[in-house]
């Protein structure tokens, strides 16, 4: 049975990819808190094993991807064995470092599964290849999932840079030194395909646009009318460019509430 098919809505496709793995990290965190406490090295391998499965596979599988949502469902797997680093350090930093990241692929995934959405709802094709020279005749629409794609790459200034570089440095920092080489190499993979995506947004080798995008056609009153997924688009854009240079405020929230937690349950 297939976990993603690419044939179902995307909308449900972005939601699985979401909420999915977040209730996953917190299942985990729990579990591995209370049952395995006793036995750190035990636990720790199986969640390295994991991490590295999950970065490898999730990567080189869609990096052979001609169905955007597949890709990006594949994708996120690779994105779950990065948290699951800030799991394995088990320290403040560790979760702080997680949590931060949760958050800000939240906006990044989110944003360019509504990218995808709004260019499904007005071509009718989820395949890679039709998104050729999209920027010709929607430029805020390409320049939207760039941005978006460009931050769940990691690429430096967007959000996704700092939350990836907190999570490694904090890898490497106990330790993790196998395990963070491993996540470097993997996210030079997936800028790879990523880049192929806007690449082909941006540049066209031929003059004419295909069939799908001869066809396009930009509303320019959708903003007017507050339509949901315009909305969404811009709001997880403006996150996926801007959070990263918030940090430090996010950090020193995160910490001194698990540091109030660890308090109220040691009472």
């Amino acid at each position: 049975m297939k976990i993603f098919d690419s044939n179902s809505p995307t909308p449900v496709v972005a939601f699985l990819s979401i909420t999915s793995k977040i209730a996953g990290i917190a299942l985990i965190t729990r579990i591995f808190n209370i049952i395995f406490v006793f036995s750190p090295n035990e636990w720790k391998l199986i969640l390295e094993i994991l991490a590295i499965a999950s970065m490898i596979l999730g990567n080189l599988v869609a990096i052979t991807q001609t169905n955007i949502k597949r890709m990006l469902a594949y994708s996120s797997i690779s994105q779950i064995g990065y948290i699951i680093i800030g799991l394995i350090a088990n320290n403040l930093n560790g979760y702080d470092s997680m949590i931060i990241y949760t958050f800000f692929y939240i906006f990044m995934n989110l944003g360019t599964f509504a990218c995808v959405i709004l260019f499904s709802l007005r071509t009718g094709t989820d395949n890679i290849r039709d998104y050729e020279g999209l920027y010709r005749k929607d430029p805020l629409l390409s320049i939207s999932l760039t941005i978006c794609l460009l931050s769940l790459g990691g690429i430096p200034p967007f959000t996704g840079f700092f939350g990836k570089l907190y999570l490694f440095w904090c890898g490497w920092q106990i330790g993790l030194y196998f395990l963070v080489i491993i996540a470097l190499i993997t996210s030079i993979i997936s800028i790879y395909y990523y880049l192929k995506i806007i690449k082909l947004m941006l540049y066209s080798k031929d003059k004419l646009l295909n069939p799908y995008l001869q066809t396009y056609i930009v509303s320019h009153t959708l903003f007017k009318k507050k339509n949901s997924i315009e909305s969404t688009i811009l709001f997880c854009t403006l996150g996926s460019t801007f959070l990263g240079f918030f940090i430090n405020p996010f950090f020193y929230f995160i910490q001194e509430n698990l540091k109030l937690s660890i308090f109220m349950n040691t009472l």
